[in-house]
């Protein structure tokens, strides 16, 4: 099942081509943010195809291919014939000059990073971006290749302070081009240019919110299983999974069975709160199963983190087979993949495979299941909305985000119970004494501890010792794509250490870690 949050009016909405940049995600949700509904489509998407959407207009994300080199990744050419708005940015401006005859080479500088960008004249795309009198705004740059000359008609409207083009664009034909990236947070004035395209150029009108998707997607569910057959809910008890069973709830009531396993991977005492909550709030079955076990059993000896998560996930299809048997009338399985499972898998035409998710991909077959995943084409902070939206409580929406394979993405190396019990320690420390931070809580997107495989030298009691080391981390993010690293509060981090060195005897050292993402991941493994 495809469930989307498509906004009914088909013609209010935003084709993104995709070309493998890991920003194309965060242009959707740029998009999305501005309340206007937004579709990703692989790069080849055929002109008519995309005519036949009636979509407001294109926008060509940036990706890794260079134009001028042979088997480069080229869209349909027929896109700029359309008559609806196109934006190119950083690869999708070099296709542009590329297609329309500009010209397009390596440049004799590479401008990776914030840029400080000149406007040249103003144009609709970058009208009232900069309020300054010199013009000047900060956009993020990552390219390698360049436009040399603008297409005959186009005129160059931004340069960066090395001369190179930033900006250009066809007022008259709706056609633009931005060699940096508007949807990046490091871009001052991104948000305004995206409006400017939205709303000035292609004429689109803010229509899409929460309720409009649960409005669509209830239906769309109760159409795709009928009056009869049954669903079965993968239950993790994070967010995700969590709004997809209320969702079915809704829709379907008694029909749903929500399977939770406890795999042993998670956080301290979860796995009770998980149990106690969702079998008081479900009109369905609430199945639990003791899993730990098992799941410990498959990891011994393993090292590699996406052999730990193709374990994983492989088992979770094994337990929901076993389960499976005993029920009668289930043909459907629902899971709470979202937009970043989908790129971080690699799942979207032309994306590179930065993690795999045990969520994503291969189920359906496996299991014999047709599969229902309503919220694969949201964000984060969008499935929070929704949530919201259908009235679950605070302490399940505003749980911090946490990785389906759980605390074995955070143990580096061997995942052994022993590891597990000294992580789930200091995690559960980390969170008690974070909670007597609002303010620090209130900015991180998620704070955890991670036992780095590291042993080190350590003194107690007069005495050398020389055990595991233990990493704090602490990320801000909007949306899991892109996050920034920030420092705790200094008195909780001599509060956690304390405690640690106090009652986990085994931990010999404490370390921050400071990497943003990019270029890390929000997760060590």
């Amino acid at each position: 099942m495809s469930t989307n949050c498509r906004n009914e009016n088909s013609d209010n909405s935003i084709i993104i081509l995709d070309f493998g940049s890991q920003y194309s995600m965060l242009i959707a949700r740029r998009i999305r943010e501005a309340r206007v509904y937004c579709e990703i489509l692989p790069y080849h998407t055929s002109a008519a195809e995309i005519a036949s959407r009636k979509s407001r207009g294109v926008i060509i994300s940036g990706g890794p291919g260079s134009v001028y080199e042979e088997g480069a990744p080229l869209c349909d050419p027929k896109i700029f014939t359309l008559g609806v708005p196109v934006l190119g940015i950083c690869y999708g401006m070099q296709l542009m000059a590329f297609f329309l005859r500009g010209q397009v080479n390596k440049g004799h500088k590479s401008e990776l990073g914030k840029a400080e960008v000149h406007i040249i004249q103003e144009d609709p795309l970058i009208a009232g971006v900069s309020p300054s009198e010199e013009n000047i705004f900060h956009a993020w740059m990552s390219h390698r290749d360049q436009v040399l000359s603008p297409p005959l008609g186009f005129q160059v409207t931004a340069r960066t302070s090395n001369g190179i083009i930033a900006a250009m664009g066809s007022p008259g034909e709706k056609i633009y081009g931005l060699q940096f990236h508007p949807e990046v947070v490091h871009t001052t004035a991104g948000t305004t240019i995206i409006n400017n395209f939205l709303f000035n150029i292609c004429g689109c009108s803010p229509g899409w919110t929460p309720g409009n998707f649960i409005e669509k997607t209830i239906p769309e569910i109760q159409a795709e299983i009928g009056n009869k057959e049954r669903v079965l809910c993968a239950l993790s008890g994070g967010v995700d999974s969590s709004v997809v069973a209320f969702l079915l709830d809704k829709a379907l009531k008694e029909r749903v069975v929500c399977i939770f396993v406890d795999h042993g991977l998670i956080r301290e005492h979860e796995a009770r709160e998980i149990n106690n909550t969702f079998s008081q709030m479900l009109k369905g079955d609430f199945i639990f199963i003791d899993a730990r076990e098992r799941f410990l059993k498959k990891l011994t000896g393993i090292t590699d983190p996406e052999e730990k998560r193709r374990i994983i996930g492989r088992e979770f299809i094994e337990v929901f087979k076993d389960a499976a048997l005993s029920l009668k009338g289930v043909n459907y399985l629902a899971q709470g993949t979202i937009y970043s499972d989908v790129i971080e898998s690699g799942s979207l035409p032309s994306a590179e495979t930065i993690k795999s998710h045990h969520n994503v991909g291969g189920l359906p077959a496996e299991l014999g299941f047709k599969l229902i995943e309503p919220l694969k084409e949201l964000f984060k902070d969008e499935v929070r909305q929704v949530g919201r939206q259908l009235g679950i409580p605070a302490s399940i929406i505003d749980r911090q985000p946490f990785p389906g394979p759980g605390l074995a993405v955070r143990i580096v190396g061997e995942v052994t119970a022993e590891k597990l019990d000294l992580l789930k320690k200091a995690d559960y420390i980390l969170q008690q004494e974070a909670s007597r931070c609002p303010s620090f809580t209130g900015q991180a997107w998620q704070y955890f501890a991670v036992l780095t495989g590291i042993q080190s030298v350590g003194v107690r009691e007069g005495k050398r010792t020389y055990g595991p080391a233990l990493a704090i981390r602490a990320v801000s993010s909007e949306d899991g794509m892109t996050a920034e690293w920030i420092l705790p509060p200094v008195e909780l981090l001599q509060r956690f250490t304390c405690r640690v060195y106090q009652e986990i005897p085994e931990i010999t050292r404490v370390l921050l870690d400071t990497t943003s993402k990019p270029p890390g991941t929000i997760e060590w493994e």
